[in-house]
């Protein structure tokens, strides 16, 4: 961090120190020894564009407070002297600690809201963003036909974060970044790139060697020009859009951002059902009709080898998977197969090296009664014409008797963590639009703080009486395959259209695609659905979403299909991020913490109960009483206590980040940056 990163924050430090009349620009109540007060707010001037959307995303998505001004709006305000800045106790007041534009002068060159713009950004060292732009002099790079400049399409190429990158805003990356390249037939990013000119500092090169993403310091402003086109949920913006922020705020700002990864293992202990490739079902659904119904395929199970390979596997990869367990499916497996278990054998032997979760005792429909008569199934009813639910001390006893087991077996468990079988007890559209009304009170009286939900149906936290869920990702490895030629055949029939043999399921579906045309059974797991598995659980990751995915026991049997897709994710990660970007790997309870956490803080934002700013090296920051607060800021910041200061945060991307809150007698948090 040394050097190169105090180079980059210094012209910022002298400006807010020394800032307005060592400018020549002055401002009332001002001296020489005056420092400023900058609030910790981003200013955001949006035309509507995509690029401007991404960084938007990304200040909403780490908790960082913002204005937006909608340039299109004939009656937004105008963006002058008096709208930027003014005093507090005779003290000159930035609004805005960074300004995020479409491009380098959206207001165009000289009028009085650029000027206005470009005197704030000298009077108070705040920085810009240029969202996007071209390669051009006015941003400080040549055309893009001089010294081997280069404009195109960028899908598939490889970028490089240079040494002022990596020892600046983006040290937690490595070095090369691939652009996407998720479809051949289609253009996804286009960007230019050009030499550097005096005063510019390039943090990303193009294939070429031209700059596309730089600092441009001029004239007493800086400016982060961007000079490639992207979206918010393209890789490359992603895993730029940390330092970008980190630019922007010089490193100083609230909320927070990390990566992370979670993969819960449904049905452990349990048998999963097969497909049967020759119906295209799964058998004992109440869908599949003919055959020999539940023994016209053999279900899938783990084995005490695959048991073996898991523990192996995560010793390997420094990754910890989460078992979600059904004890009394297990013990019922076992009085069915002759008394002995060889797969709970070893997995005891090695429970040390899991996660464990409650997963109920037997896997039954939490939610109402299932009349399964008709398809699909509906609820029965009572005599009165009520919905039939299962009880709650049904529920209850399921909830028991898996942590009695885990208890009597030596499992180390978190017992206000629960994932119910395929998410029952929550409703269930559309056969059961609420609740098990029985349900809360069951977690209730067993402790339980975080259900798991689908995220698919339902992605935001919400609250089950006491309880709070945490939706998880289903993953696109299926329940009911063991191979990766199950695995195909079944995607072959959700994702071909009828005329390809498929259900056509995905032919008229606004949330589907249809293939252009079936896989290969032999190769199309390995081929196709790896790489775009991985992707999107890569993308989830580096997006700062601590949601957990979700798989089954099943997918770590026989092919072991699972682990492809993770070692692809891992791998991936890992030739990105540098050291200190570790990936998160946290489990259910501290995911539901985190969200809980979120949700709080941005409803004390939107409802603007946050007070934040920066006087020198002094951050203070009000919030509503009990609100944890996030705070990024650079390492060696310390927290005042009521009598001394001590270390703040934990380390995370070459900074420090931590949920926080005034110590007990203060008013307010204070933190004293490094000097």
């Amino acid at each position: 961090m040394a050097q190169s990163l105090h180079r980059w924050r210094g012209t910022a430090a002298v400006l807010g120190a020394a800032g307005l009349l060592a400018l020549g620009v002055g401002a009332p109540g001002a001296s020489a020894a005056t420092a400023p007060r900058i609030d910790l707010k981003v200013l955001v001037l949006d035309n509507g564009a995509g690029q401007v959307g991404a960084i938007t995303a990304e200040l909403k998505n780490s908790g960082i407070p913002y204005t937006t001004v909608n340039l299109g709006d004939a009656g937004r305000p105008t963006v002058n002297a008096t709208f930027l800045s003014d005093t507090v106790n005779g003290v000159p007041r930035a609004k805005y600690q960074g300004v995020v534009l479409p491009n380098e002068a959206p207001f165009g060159p000289g009028s009085a809201e650029q000027t206005a713009l470009e005197t704030y950004e000298k009077t108070f060292g705040i920085p810009q963003v240029d969202a996007y732009t071209w390669a051009h002099p006015e941003v400080g790079l040549d055309y893009t036909d001089q010294n081997g400049g280069w404009s195109g399409v960028l899908d598939g190429a490889q970028t490089q974060v240079t040494a002022a990158g990596t020892t600046g805003p983006f040290r937690y990356l490595d070095g090369p970044l691939t652009f996407e390249d998720n479809d051949p037939a289609v253009q996804e990013s286009y960007g230019y790139a050009a030499h550097p000119r005096e005063g510019f500092t390039s943090y990303l090169n193009a294939p070429s060697g031209g700059s596309m993403l730089g600092q441009y310091e001029h004239d007493g402003r800086r400016e982060l020009v961007v000079t490639f086109a992207y979206n918010q949920y393209q890789k490359q913006f992603k895993v730029l859009a940390r330092g970008i922020v980190e630019w922007l705020t010089q490193g100083v700002h609230l909320g927070q951002s990390r990566n992370y990864f979670s993969v819960h293992v449904d049905d452990v202990f349990a048998p999963d059902a097969r497909w049967d490739s020759q119906r295209n079902c799964t058998p004992g659904d109440i869908d599949c009709a003919g055959g020999d119904g539940e023994d016209s395929t053999t279900p899938i199970r783990m084995t005490a080898d695959d048991a073996a390979y898991a523990a192996q596997w995560q010793a390997d990869h420094g990754f910890t998977l989460d078992m979600v367990f059904n004890a009394g499916a297990g013990e019922e497996w076992k009085d069915e197969n002759g008394g002995t278990d060889a797969l709970t054998t070893r997995l005891l032997a090695d429970k040390a090296k899991f996660r464990w979760m409650n997963h109920t005792y037997t896997h039954p429909f939490l939610g109402c009664v299932q009349d399964t008569t008709t398809v699909p199934w509906t609820c029965s009813k009572n005599a009165d014409g009520s919905t039939k639910y299962m009880s709650r001390a049904d529920i209850s006893a399921q909830i028991s008797q898996n942590n009695n087991w885990a208890a009597s077996h030596g499992l180390s468990i978190d017992r206000t963590e629960l994932v119910t079988g395929e998410h029952s007890g929550l409703k269930t559209l559309p056969q059961q639009p609420n609740d098990n009304p029985n349900l809360a009170g069951a977690l209730s009286a067993n402790g339980v703080k975080w259900t798991g939900s689908d995220n698919s149906r339902e992605p935001e936290q919400r609250a089950v009486g006491n309880a709070l869920t945490v939706p998880r990702y289903p993953m696109n490895v299926y329940y009911n395959a063991g191979t990766a030629e199950e695995m195909a055949d079944e995607y072959n029939w959700i994702y071909s259209s009828q005329a390809d043999g498929g259900s056509g399921i995905c032919e008229n579906n606004a949330t589907s695609t249809c293939l252009p045309a079936p896989l290969n059974t032999s190769t199309g797991y390995a081929d196709y659905i790896v790489p775009m598995e991985a992707r999107t659980a890569l993308g989830h990751a580096i997006g700062n979403d601590p949601r957990p995915h979700y798989v089954h026991q099943s997918n770590l049997a026989e092919d072991r299909i699972l682990y492809p897709v993770l070692d692809k994710v891992l791998a991936e990660y890992r030739a990105i991020y540098a050291d200190n970007a570790p990936l998160q790997n946290p489990r259910q309870s501290a995911i539901g913490t985190e969200m809980q956490r979120r949700t709080a803080w941005q409803a004390a934002v939107a409802n603007n109960k946050v007070t934040a700013y920066r006087v020198g090296n002094t951050v203070t920051v009000t919030a509503p009483s009990g609100t944890l607060i996030p705070v990024t800021v650079p390492e060696g910041t310390k927290k005042q206590l009521l009598v001394g200061t001590a270390a703040f945060g934990t380390p995370y991307a070459g900074q420090r980040n931590d949920w926080t809150k005034p110590e007990l007698l203060q008013s307010a948090l204070k933190l004293n940056l490094p000097a």
